[in-house]
């Protein structure tokens, strides 16, 4: 009797401590009805711990529009990222899915050459090279001036409403005409031995010659905490290092904003073009083109598709893409914004975004954006709004577009970690946002023994880390697979 008891015992531990993911498993397949929902989800957002947060969610069956669970969803929230999923909708609506952006160089026969910028996001020196060969072919071996004209978006390329912090990191890169490797400075970070600073490194060796690093940076022991904090300085040129990382842990790459695109852009192709044997005499920077240059087109590039470059906006929440395709907008519209803004492009992209949606049945009221990306502390949008978005774009001629570009429970994106071995994994299809003290969710899942749903989930103004709220997040998630028909 002993023996059986002991076994049962060790039966149990191997089940909820050595392998968990079973214990979810099991979980999981606890089915509840639509009336059930309610209290299952206040279970989650209602204990002391969430007594200072503030939740807002709507759950609705995506054919029948039917309401399953709400609260606080006509209400604005700081969306963070979720943010991109309006930006994407009214890109898709407007550029289409095939459009492509064009980055061309022009020739005056007088030996300068002129690189026109249209707010690519995704040049790297991979396309600097094809033209740089372009111009070969054309026999062109020395160049007087390489003038760039970067005033295809007007107005400064720094959002006035982003923090201090970003728009020293990669993510919150100024956003420009002419844009190369995002506007940003890759490094990579090493652990060294323990108490040691991390080894940073360069992955363009060129630029370790043009910046001075300041490194309060620790490799630590195994059992420490890991994190890394990237900034610059605005006027000089130096890059600080702080944090720390476990002795033995994977590098960790790092990206810093440049200072000025144009320069960067500019500097790096010429490096290209003379590697390629094409000799540069002189750089000129902001020369807008007139049109009696009489120039004609040397050579060009273009862009992935609309329909690629949204996918990594919501897959990957990219903010530069989402910066660049917001801009995209503004340059062709009519419009005038009603406020008066140094930043016109963007403002009148904004603008474009309100009247899109809006066309399309979004409530008029229920969003104001601020930036394309979520960065912005400034946006504000309700679950509401969201979930209105995710279902026009369901039924929009470009359905599977929009919803494949958004990350995969357990598979891909930013929810490549979430969801394994759980019923959502493969499942839920969704964007992502996280900021400190928020965190959202907002997408689609197909419950198995239910009908397909759409939903918004956002945490604002909470003293928790950035895990616990996704932990909850997750849960409810996992509540609406759960769902089942009941009579």
């Amino acid at each position: 009797m002993l023996k059986k008891f002991l076994k049962q015992i060790t039966i149990t531990f191997l089940i909820l401590f050595i392998n968990p993911l079973i214990a979810l498993s099991q979980e999981t397949t606890t089915k509840i009805c639509p009336t059930e929902l309610p209290n299952a989800i206040n279970a989650v957002i209602n204990p002391p711990t969430f007594n200072r947060s503030r939740w807002g969610i709507l759950v609705e069956t995506l054919s029948r529009k039917r309401k399953i669970y709400s609260r606080d969803a006509e209400y604005y929230f700081i969306p963070a990222s979720t943010a991109k999923l309006l930006t994407t909708a009214a890109v898709l609506q407007q550029l289409k899915p095939d459009f492509r952006i064009r980055t061309s160089i022009y020739g005056d026969g007088k030996g300068n050459i002129y690189i026109i910028g249209r707010g690519d996001p995704s040049l790297t020196k991979t396309q600097l090279k094809s033209l740089a060969e372009q111009l070969k072919e054309k026999g062109i071996e020395n160049i007087n001036q390489l003038i760039a004209d970067d005033t295809y978006f007007q107005g400064i390329p720094v959002n006035p409403n982003w923090e201090w912090e970003d728009v020293q990191a990669g993510y919150g890169a100024p956003i420009n005409s002419l844009i190369f490797n995002q506007n940003a400075i890759d490094l990579v970070l090493s652990p060294q031995g323990n108490g040691e600073p991390l080894k940073v490194t360069f992955v363009n060796p060129v630029e370790s010659k043009k910046w001075q690093i300041e490194n309060n940076s620790v490799t630590v022991a195994t059992n420490e905490k890991e994190f890394v904090e990237v900034g610059r300085d605005f006027i000089q040129p130096i890059i600080r290092i702080s944090g720390q990382l476990r002795i033995g842990s994977a590098s960790e790459p790092v990206y810093v904003a440049v200072v000025e695109p144009v320069d960067n852009f500019l500097n790096n192709f010429r490096q290209v073009l003379e590697l390629e044997g094409i000799r540069v005499s002189r750089i000129v920077k902001n020369s807008q083109i007139t049109s009696n240059l009489n120039l004609t087109e040397l050579a060009f590039v273009e862009s992935p598709t609309v329909g690629e470059l949204i996918e990594e906006v919501n897959k990957k929440s990219n903010n530069i893409y989402a910066e660049a395709l917001l801009r995209q907008l503004g340059v062709k519209s009519r419009l005038v914004p009603k406020k008066k803004s140094d930043n016109q492009t963007l403002a009148k992209s904004l603008e474009e975004v309100k009247v899109i949606l809006t066309r399309l049945g979004v409530t008029p009221n229920s969003f104001r954006l601020n930036d394309g990306s979520g960065l912005s502390r400034h946006n504000l949008i309700s679950p509401e709004a969201l979930v209105q978005t995710l279902r026009i774009m369901a039924n929009s001629p470009w359905a599977n577009i929009y919803r494949n570009s958004l990350a995969v429970g357990g598979v891909s994106g930013t929810l490549s970690r979430r969801f394994r071995n759980s019923f959502a994994e493969g499942n839920v299809q969704a964007k992502t946002g996280t900021m400190s003290g928020i965190s959202g969710l907002s997408g689609y899942v197909e419950p198995i023994d239910f009908e397909p749903l759409v939903f918004s989930i956002i945490v604002n103004q909470s003293d928790l880390e950035t895990k616990d709220l996704r932990t909850a997040i997750d849960k409810i998630v996992l509540l609406l697979t759960q769902l089942k028909f009941c009579g």
